[in-house]
């Protein structure tokens, strides 16, 4: 064990030391919270340049009745069409609507002197459909219909509550957008350690073995020794980040959050009947009770350190096995696609989990230990029974410790192999060596 020690603090201090770990754990946080952020300011800032769309409308119904924005203008014409598409050329597009637009609504075409968007013809489709259907509905005297719509037009907001908790529980309100949104953002950080941390395990190894310092570890250390030692090392700098993050956001919720949110938001986040009496937004004020609720956060990543030390020792001992067995990264590529595939699949396995958390499929591959690390961590913000999740921690433990072993055998062959890429065939030869 002491052995297996050094190996550990050899590792771990090779990795927390670098400025590339200190400049990752501060900035990661703040990446996940830009990458959340981007596209609401891309669609905010992606604002098109003016556009000027001559309308020649043979019905004279549409053209008065199109509406400009800052992006799209429309200017009617008179002129002929085929007059229009030759001198025109400085406008952006000509738009045509033919005389029997009402009974025809394909008598519409657009001809653009430069590529369009969707989104432009949406536009142009969306107030065409409008109108028609305004000028339709006068023949039943309905008149002003978007005015009508608009004023009936009533939204619904729910609070859901879970009955079968305690009476204590079930008196906060649960969103299911918050859920799916923290669900997303969970799985995301787990693939990301699974892959990054694993394919870190192995290039070490791949590295080591070829400066031949394995040959020379070997003489004093055991080769399972040597790889249980690495796995660990290179696991505990991946708790030590989680640790970090789990830190910072439960002093932000603690200490940050309530004083930049307004007093009204907080108070209605804190209390069922404020909630309900205010016109806030409840999703957004279930939002804030969770992102200031520092038992539920403690859950969280608390759950995402099993997790993440879990599901790295199990992806981490089959990439060690692969590192061992090939003499540069670029030999590892195909013995690797076995190892990421069931990684992959636990992504995909999210949208089962949004549309359903409950189901079979979700509640088996949060079981299964090659995908249980990110399909659970999507489930666990739905507030699953705690024995769910402790039955994944053990299956995960436990498959863990049957796969190391069987790694070991890989391992202790494939650190004196050198020159040759072995086959999936020879991999399994090494597995029933004694």
């Amino acid at each position: 064990m002491s052995k297996i020690g050094i190996i550990i603090g050899r590792e771990f201090n090779e990795r927390v030391r670098k400025k590339s770990f200190i400049i990752t754990t501060l900035l990661m946080p703040i990446l996940m919270i830009g990458l959340m952020v981007a596209p609401a300011l891309i669609m905010e800032f992606s604002q098109g340049d003016e556009k000027h769309i001559t309308v020649i409308d043979r019905s004279g119904l549409v053209a008065p009745q199109l509406e400009s924005d800052e992006e799209v203008i429309f200017e009617s014409s008179t002129i002929p069409l085929e007059e229009a598409r030759r001198e025109l050329t400085e406008q952006f597009a000509i738009l045509y609507i033919g005389d029997d637009i009402l009974e025809n609504p394909n008598a519409v075409q657009l001809y653009a002197n430069s590529s369009t968007s969707i989104g432009l013809e949406l536009n142009i489709t969306g107030q065409i459909e409008r109108i028609l259907e305004e000028e339709k509905l006068k023949k039943h005297e309905i008149h002003n219909l978007q005015a009508i719509l608009e004023e009936i037009e009533t939204t619904v907001t729910m609070q859901t509550f879970r009955n079968d908790k305690s009476q204590e529980e079930s008196s906060e309100a649960q969103s299911s957008i918050v859920a799916t949104l923290l669900g997303y953002i969970l799985s995301f950080v787990l693939y990301m350690f699974l892959l990054i941390y694993g394919s870190m395990v192995m290039q070490s190894v791949i590295e080591e073995k070829s400066n031949r310092v394995l040959e020379v570890m070997v003489s004093s250390v055991k080769p399972f020794d040597m790889m249980l030692g690495k796995i660990l090392g290179v696991g505990c700098v991946a708790v030590l980040q989680v640790a970090i993050w789990g830190v910072l956001m439960l002093g932000v919720s603690a200490f940050v959050l309530p004083n930049l949110m307004p007093e009204d938001v907080m108070s209605a986040a804190s209390s069922v009947e404020m909630a309900a009496a205010s016109d806030l937004n409840p999703d957004m004020l279930q939002a804030v009770s969770a992102m200031t609720d520092t038992g539920y956060l403690i859950k969280i990543f608390g759950s995402m350190l099993l997790f993440v030390f879990g599901g790295f020792l199990l992806y981490a001992a089959m990439f060690a096995a692969v590192g061992s067995a090939v003499d540069n990264v670029q030999d590892a590529a195909q013995l690797q696609t076995p190892i990421t595939i069931p990684i992959i699949l636990g992504l995909l396995m999210m949208m089962a989990v949004i549309n359903d958390p409950n189901s079979s499929l979700a509640f088996w591959f949060s079981i299964f230990p090659l995908t249980s690390p990110i399909v659970m961590m999507a489930r666990i913000p739905y507030d699953i029974p705690l024995w769910e999740i402790g039955l994944s921690l053990v299956v995960l433990y436990l498959s863990f410790m049957a796969l190391v072993w069987v790694a070991a055998k890989i391992y202790r062959v494939g650190i004196f192999m050198y020159g040759k890429k072995p086959t999936l065939k020879e991999l399994w030869k090494w597995m029933r060596y004694n």
